[in-house]
């Protein structure tokens, strides 16, 4: 078996960097032979970057015999090894893949990652996933406009004086905020969002999927409004799935392109997805070649089979 370390090619812009940087970053060690399949479209905001990286590592630390304190640690780790790639974001994508529980949604709080909650996403309902085939590829044009949305983050961070956005309180950041719009919307969507976290899975823990979808809608709005990272086929695709009688509906990931999630029923799953499509292609005839449609429960986390 081949071992790891010496000289390993930077290709940037291709997806095989992601791989590349877990092999760099592993250091020497046992190596091995690694071939990736997957029947999900590639940059198409479904989190295949953050696969690659998590993939890659859980294959060289079996090989290896490395083994970590807890899944939450190993997803910080990870994300931020990808950032070694270049793209400035978290490890939220990691602990979903690390962290997840078959049948539920999990809520964690993050800098650094803690267990909150695991709320069952109840019985009969699944989420429709429609990739918008607005290419999200963070390796390529997006990128400088995906780190930008972090890059705002830090610069209000640097002016307020804190470690996280959390520390401040919303008159706290308004005042030192007020004279640079820009950085003031980022860290009032962040705000928004976490309490649109909490409010939404104490919606669902009671089963109250009307409120669900109110503060799901919000949520989108935000992103919308503060984050500028939806396209117009994103933008339809949720606001069209609610009007489908969709319980629930938003994009979802880095944003500018990618895709949405609607939450249905799952006995009307099949004609719910139809329609969504049919309707979205009418909207958007251009994306019919690159446009998919699929469904899934919540998932377990990642494992070996």
């Amino acid at each position: 078996m081949a071992r790891l370390g010496g000289d390993i090619p930077v290709r940037q812009g291709h997806w095989s960097n992601y791989p590349f940087t877990v092999c760099r970053r592993f250091g020497a060690g046992r190596g091995a032979d690694l071939r990736f399949t997957s029947d999900l479209p590639s940059a198409a905001g479904l989190s295949s970057s953050s696969a690659l990286v998590v993939g890659t590592y859980l294959a060289l630390a079996d090989v290896n015999e490395v083994a970590w304190a807890s899944a939450e640690e190993l997803a910080e780790y990870l994300g931020a090894v990808e950032s070694g790639v270049g793209t400035h974001g978290g490890s939220e994508d990691h602990t979903a893949m690390l962290c997840a529980r078959s049948g539920s949604l999990v809520q964690f709080s993050y800098a650094p990652i803690r267990y909150e909650r695991s709320v069952p996403l109840p019985e009969g309902w699944v989420f429709v996933v429609a990739v918008s085939g607005v290419v999200a590829a963070k390796t390529q044009n997006a990128l400088t406009a995906y780190n930008n949305v972090a890059a705002r983050a830090r610069e209000a961070l640097a002016l307020l004086g804190r470690g996280t956005l959390a520390d401040a309180s919303p008159d706290e950041f308004r005042g030192v905020l007020r004279d640079h719009p820009s950085l003031l919307g980022r860290v009032e969507q962040f705000h928004a969002e976490c309490e649109i976290v909490r409010a939404a899975g104490d919606a669902l823990s009671r089963g109250d999927l009307e409120t669900l979808g109110t503060l799901v809608d919000r949520s989108q709005e935000n992103a919308e409004r503060w984050l500028a990272n939806q396209t117009q086929e994103t933008i339809a695709l949720a606001r069209t799935a609610r009007e489908l009688g969709a319980i629930a509906a938003s994009a979802f990931g880095a944003g500018f392109g990618g895709s949405v999630y609607a939450l249905v029923r799952a006995a009307d799953v099949e004609e719910f997805a139809s329609r969504w499509r049919e309707s979205y292609l009418h909207a958007f005839p251009g994306r019919a070649e690159s446009a998919h449609f699929f469904h899934t429960r919540a998932g377990p986390p990642a494992s070996r089979i």
